[in-house]
This record gives structure tokens, sequence and C-alpha cells, in this order.
């Protein structure tokens, strides 16, 4: 198992970055190289991008930031195989009424040798939950008592502890919510969740640029746009152990030249392949060519708070759905590495229930029309949709633009951003003209991350603005279930009647289709879609 991670906005169109299962392409994970043709130091690299932000735990979601936060940090608990919950830094977490959790942890230190804490835990969650300290995930504690007295919704915070954290003693804390939530445990492996070490405070800044975490590698330098280098933490206690001496994070703006660089040796590992490079991939890197299927989604968001979408009637959404070719555009232009979606849910999560739109989500350009003019039609009679240039979304942008324009009448041109930071901080100012591009993966293996965690009217994750009393309604119903089974039924029943109101258009869900180079082994990717790096083995 590895610890677990949220890659957040997915910046490739082709893959990218939660979650403890090992499954991928190749030699697929197995320690096929024999102790003596393996550098147990050996250094290896991984094509990602810059990330948005500084590297702390709770201002990150996006996949170029969070797979080397991932690196860097190991939270409470992660997931096998079957997406069951396995303690990590935590000896166990228990509780009898989904409300209060008592927490012990295992005995780890951080890279600069202090030992990890209830306090540091305690401490990290506080901070990042407070308004003044502006991350990016504080949300995420919002579910804790006293969250509203740290966070509130005006004005400035009234306390900077929450009430619903309490240390017990140096190894054992609680959490106590506001409510029960049956899943809450499972979101404990999320990277908002990480502990921070004393230092951290002196300079929270200077922190982000020079992390310390308490996970497999230890941070060793940052070369903005050009490279992060981390190393193997040889005292980490953790199961995923690194099999190598260390990762470099190598920046890419273009991921043709990643492919290029990866056919010559200059890159060992990619997240993903370029469009123009799907139908050769396989046969130039032969096994050491990956696709499967991980638990992502792609979709098209509307920004509500453009005075186009704003009071959008959702028929209009509906027949802008079914004006898009889903099965020719993934058959061709995509070459077969996507599935056509048919909800808002990713497969490979609890809840995942296959078609809940009907034909909202199927090719019909007669009933497109029809339910646009019911709509009232798309204002403007045109549309743009927001994309990173670096991420390999040009091709399907413009085939689905001119899917909608032939189907319907409605104009649609691209509106290319130059990499994901500048595409990031466009939603985060709400300067998107009109729809922009929404990849979303993971965060933990279960439905209300691909809902609640997205849709929901306060949720970190919701860039849109859209904002419904039912689903809110209806999301408050999910959580406070009395057992896990039952909060994943009533999201199951949430996402039926998100169809009604359409908060996004969901196009298809991911496929991993990357690749690596012939002085790696052992290279597994996860649920998440991100290469597990302590298992990549450095040939000699």
């Amino acid at each position: 198992m590895r610890g677990a991670k949220s890659a957040k906005w997915v910046a490739g169109a082709i893959i990218v970055a939660l979650a403890a299962t090992a499954c991928g392409g190749g030699d697929n994970g197995k320690d096929n190289e024999g102790a003596g043709s393996v550098d147990p130091n050996g250094v290896f690299s991984v094509e990602v991008g810059e990330p948005q932000n500084p590297l702390q735990p709770a201002n990150t979601m996006e996949s170029n930031g969070s797979i080397v936060i991932d690196s860097l940090f190991s939270q409470l608990v992660g997931y096998d195989s079957k997406g069951a919950i396995v303690m990590s830094n935590a000896e166990s977490v228990d509780t009898t009424d989904n409300k209060t959790f008592t927490v012990k942890l295992k005995d780890w230190t951080f890279h600069d040798g202090t030992p990890v804490t209830a306090e540091s835990y305690v401490k990290a969650w506080n901070w990042a939950a407070n308004l003044k300290n502006n991350q990016t995930n504080s949300a995420w504690f919002s579910d804790i008592e006293g969250y509203a007295d740290v966070h509130p919704e005006k004005g400035d915070p009234k306390k900077t502890e929450m009430s619903g954290l309490k240390v017990v003693d140096d190894k054992t804390f609680t959490i106590t919510l506001t409510s029960p939530i049956p899943y809450y445990v499972y979101k404990l492996g999320y990277q908002v969740f990480s502990p921070l070490p004393e230092s951290f405070y002196k300079d929270p800044t200077a922190a982000g640029e020079k992390p310390v975490g308490n996970g497999p590698y230890t941070f060793v330098s940052w070369d903005h746009k050009k490279k992060i280098e981390v190393k193997a933490y040889k005292d980490y206690k953790g199961d995923n152990k690194p099999k190598n001496g260390g990762v470099i994070f190598k920046n890419y703006t273009n991921l043709e030249t990643a492919y290029e660089d990866l056919k010559s040796g200059n890159v060992d590992v990619l997240r993903q392949i370029a469009p123009k490079d799907l139908p050769v991939y396989r046969d130039d890197l032969g096994d050491r060519a990956v696709d499967q299927a991980y638990s992502a989604v792609q979709s098209i968001v509307p920004a509500r708070y453009t005075k186009q979408w704003k009071d959008i009637d959702p028929k209009v959404l509906q027949g802008l759905s079914m004006a898009i070719d889903r099965d020719t555009i993934t058959k061709t232009v995509l070459q077969g590495t996507r599935e056509p979606a048919t909800g808002f849910v990713a497969k490979g999560v609890l809840g995942y229930q296959g078609d809940v739109g009907g034909d909202v989500f199927k090719y019909d350009p007669a009933k497109a029309k029809k339910l646009i003019a019911e709509g009232g039609g798309v204002p403007g009679n045109s549309i743009s949709i927001q994309f990173n240039a670096d991420g390999g979304h040009k091709d399907w942008v413009e085939a689905v633009c001119g899917s909608i324009t032939k189907a319907v009448g409605v104009k649609c041109v691209g509106d290319s951003k130059p990499d994901f930071q500048a595409d990031l901080k466009a939603r985060d100012a709400e300067q998107v003209k009109s729809i922009y591009r929404g990849g979303w993966v993971l965060d933990y293996p279960v439905n209300s991350n691909f809902i609640r965690d997205l849709y929901g009217t306060n949720s970190d994750g919701n860039q849109s603005g859209f904002s419904s009393k039912k689903i809110d309604d209806m999301i408050k119903q999910a959580d406070s279930a009395p057992t896990l089974e039952d909060s994943v039924k009533k999201y199951q029943e949430t996402e039926k009647e998100m169809v009604n109101e359409m908060p996004a258009i969901p196009l298809w869900y991911y496929k991993v289709n990357a690749g690596y180079s012939e002085k790696v082994s052992g290279v597994d990717y996860a649920q998440d879609g991100d290469p597990i790096l302590w298992n990549v083995q450095v040939k000699k």
C-alpha cells in the first residue's frame, strides 16, 4: 500500500494525479530485477508541471503539486487495493458513533528529526482551517466542531482553535464533528489532513518553498519551473518505504517534448501521453507502455457567476450535453483512451452506479436542439471552453466545439491558457468567460468525493459558483445517514438529481496512458493515475 493523496484538478488530458491500489502496465510493479541489477540509491525522473502554490498540504488542489506533496507527507490512513481503510501514521482511528473519533499514533518522526505528535496534527489542522491563513483546502475541516469560529463566513475569526480537536497525550487526540459522518475516516487519507512540524510556523511561506514532512521522501531543492528534487527518507517507518534513492520532478510545458525525452532517455516516467502520440506510443514503448483505467472524470463546467450562465435553465445544458458526440471523439481524437461518461461519479469508487443520465449523456442533435429551445437558448448563441495549453487538451476541445456547432448551431471556440497555473488562477479569480475544462480525480474512494466536494455550495472544489438548495439538502441527508452503506445510497440518489440541475457536463472517464524508460522497473500506477514513486526501482 501507499499513503493516500489527492490530485484534485487534473492537469492533463491523458492522466494525472490517491490511492493505495497498484495496478499498471508493462512489468506492473513486480520486482523483476535481481538484487544485483538494481541500485537502491538510484534516482529517477518524473514528468510534471509547475505547482500552482507553495508546497503546503492544505494549499494544494491540483495534480502538479499533489504528486510532490504525496512524496513528502503521509497521513493517518491509506487504502488497500479494494478501497478499504488501512492505517498509515495512525495506529488506530476508533469511533462508536461516527461523530467522535479517537486517533492513536505510531512512533514516527518528521524529516528534521522531531517527533510526529498529536499536537503536530491538531495544530496543523487548526492553522489550515483558519481564515487568515488563506489555505485553498480549508473547507475540508468544516465538518469539525468549532470550524465556524476559526473560519467564519463574515468577519475575522473568533478563535484560533477548533473546539472539536483535543490533544489527549503525545500520541492521542480526538476529533469531534458537528454531526455524524459515516465515511469520515476515508477523508483522513487526503493530503489536507497531514501533520506539520513546529518549524513550519516560524515562516509558513518559507516552509512552502522548503517543506519538512513525515513521508517517504525528504525535500532537497526546488528550481522553479525547472525541477523539484526529493530523496528517500532513511528513517521512514511506513510500509511504503522507497526502493530507490530519490525522485526528480522534471517540469514540462509541452507533453510532446516530454514524450520525445522519454524515448531518448532524458526522463524516466510519464504521467501522460500527448494526443498526437497516442497512435504510436504502444509500438514505440512495447511492454513499457501503460494503458489502464483510473478513478477520474473529465467534464466541462459552466461558470455560474457569469451573466451567461447565472440563471440558466438546466435544459440548455442538457441540450449542450446531447450535442457532444462522445463516442466518436473518444474513439478518434482520443484514440480509444477514454470511455464516454454516463454520470458525475468516476468508476472505481464506492457508489459508482453507471448510467444515471439516460439520454442526457447520449448524442442526439434533434433532442439537443429541442431542449436548448425549451430552455430559452444559449445566451449569445456562443460559448468558449477554457483549457490549459500544456495539458494536451486542444484537440479534444476543438472536437467538442465542432460537435456542438454542427449539432445545434451554437458557436464554440477554445479559450487557451498557457499553462495549468494560469488556468487555475483564472478559475480562482472568477475570470472564466463562459465554460472551463474540469478534470477531477478521487481524493478518497467514496462517491461523496465527486458530489459534495465538487458541487456542494461551500466546497473548496466548487469553482463554478454552482449552488442548489436541493442538492445541498440531499448532501446533508447523505452525510447524516447512520451507516456508510446508507450514506453511499443517498449520494447515489443525489447524483441522479444532479442530472436535472446539470452543475457540469461530464464528458468521459480517464485512463492512464503513459510509459517509462528502460532505466527503471517496478513502475505501477495507482487508482488516482499517478505513478507509485516508492515502488520504482532504478537499474544499475
